[in-house]
């Protein structure tokens, strides 16, 4: 995924106009946002210096130097950690080796959420784990390995315009995420045959890819339509697994006594009949 910085600081000084950061705007522009001179200028850096940054070529850029180009760019918390991430190619390959499979005690703090559907994210969104409930509402047990991939079954799974009542927002989630796993993993062939595969497959992976957005999913809202229960909205928390390499858990919390509750109850209760 080379070219990643250059694209990342080009994407974010060009949604930024001149007269935003008090500059004029004369002249032609033969792109929006600002000019690479005017990004140096402000960052109080050397257009060269700048430039290089840009190419990939500023591997010992300093964190004051980057924490001005972030100020310059008006970058959240989020894209400043992904821009220093990325502009230091020599930290790759220091992330820890995945872990495929969850450790027992953790299966069993899953299972032991008998009233929350919840499931183990790995680095590259693949659902590793998950109980009970999460299986009634997303089918894991009956989904191929392969096919557990969060992106993959946003992208390429017709279902999932069904099942999301708010696809576009999933989506654009779903590749913000990935982009940041991606900057924080540049050597991983693995998740780069994703963005690949992904890539050539759909044309909406694509755009969105192209955008260079960078969030981390850490809390939030999600809307199912599932064929059974009908519309379920969840809110949902992330915890880190420390104990293993980048694995997340997700949990969904639906309000105490609203619709989705009782609708998830008789989900439960269904799955857990047709297991016996």
């Amino acid at each position: 995924m080379d070219g990643d910085l250059g694209d990342f600081l080009r994407s974010r000084r060009g949604r930024i106009q001149p007269e935003e950061v008090g500059l004029p705007a004369y002249g032609r522009r033969r792109v929006p946002g600002l000019r690479r001179e005017e990004v140096a200028q402000l960052a109080g850096v050397s257009v060269d210096y700048y430039i290089r940054l840009e190419q990939g070529r500023g591997q010992s850029v300093s964190d004051a130097v980057l924490d001005a180009v972030a100020r310059v760019l008006r970058l959240d918390e989020t894209e400043h950690t992904y821009l220093r991430t990325v502009a230091r190619p020599r930290a790759r390959g220091t992330h820890r080796p995945d872990a495929a499979r969850v450790r027992p005690g953790v299966q069993n703090l899953l299972d032991s959420m008998d009233r929350t559907p919840a499931f183990v994210l790995g680095p590259r969104m693949d659902v590793l784990a998950w109980n009970a409930l999460a299986d009634a509402v997303s089918g894991y047990s009956r989904t191929a390995p392969a096919d557990r991939n969060v992106p993959r079954h946003v992208f390429l799974d017709p279902a999932s315009r069904s099942l999301y009542p708010d696809w576009p927002a999933i989506a654009a989630q779903a590749v913000a995420h990935l982009r940041l796993k991606a900057g924080e993993r540049p050597d991983d062939r693995t998740l780069c045959a994703l963005v690949g595969e992904l890539s050539v497959k759909s044309e909406d992976f694509r755009r969105l890819w192209a955008d260079h957005q960078v969030k981390a999913c850490m809390s939030g809202v999600k809307r199912l339509h599932h064929p059974v229960a009908g519309l379920l909205t969840f809110p949902y928390e992330t915890l880190t697994v420390q104990t293993e390499a980048e694995q997340t858990m997700v949990v969904y919390t639906p309000e105490p006594g609203s619709e989705t509750a009782e609708r998830l109850a008789l989900l439960g209760s269904w799955a857990s009949t047709d297991a016996g």
